[in-house]
């Protein structure tokens, strides 16, 4: 039997979550957008509870396509909050709608994968934790990402977000040593699209 980080299971889609998608780098845009929003909604409440409503999400907001987001209004937020398969806060789905604006410019800007991969010079950061004791909420990196997409108009990314959003889509590489998607995940440091 392979050992996982302590906090993948015991539930199916939560250990299929862990061995397959957490902790790899995420290089698309609008993939980085759509977690970010996620673990926004997940302020307050467990990640399974976010993963187990994933695809309602995407149901609901039109695939997280921010282009399409960004145009919304009242009207939506009212419709967004009489669905049962979300998480119906004003305050996220608002700031989703805001979020996809702020989104927009920075891609405008540059891309919005680009400004994220930045902060870590392109590449993944390694840590090597035996522990989950060990593994911090947030770190000084974290914080001030957390400022910057503040400054950049965004909601809902505090440290810890932004902390838990590195470490989903692999900026920072927080699965234990003693995982066995450890040196797995290390070796997908490079990104497809440069070889760097």
């Amino acid at each position: 039997m392979c050992q996982r980080c302590a906090w993948a299971g015991p539930e199916d889609i939560y250990i299929a979550y862990h061995d397959t998608e957490w902790g790899v780098p995420e290089w698309n845009s609008r993939a980085l957008w759509e977690k970010l929003i996620l673990d926004g909604f997940q302020a307050g409440l467990s990640w399974i509870t976010i993963l187990k409503k994933r695809e309602n999400f995407r149901a609901a907001f039109a695939g997280f396509d921010p282009d399409i987001i960004a145009k919304w209004g009242e009207a939506d937020v009212t419709r967004l909050l009489a669905d049962p398969g979300i998480i119906r806060h004003r305050g996220k789905i608002e700031a989703t709608i805001g979020n996809a604006r702020a989104w927009r410019r920075i891609e405008d800007e540059g891309g919005f994968d680009r400004f994220l991969w930045g902060y870590v010079g392109g590449t993944p950061l390694q840590n090597s934790f035996a522990s989950q004791a060990d593994v911090p909420t947030h770190t000084a990196l974290s914080t001030r990402i957390s400022k910057d997409l503040k400054r950049h108009g965004f909601k809902f990314c505090g440290p810890t977000i932004v902390y838990a959003f590195m470490e989903a889509c692999g900026l920072v590489n927080d699965h234990l040593t003693t995982c066995h998607r450890h040196a797995p995940v290390a070796e997908m440091a490079r990104r497809p699209d440069t070889g760097a």
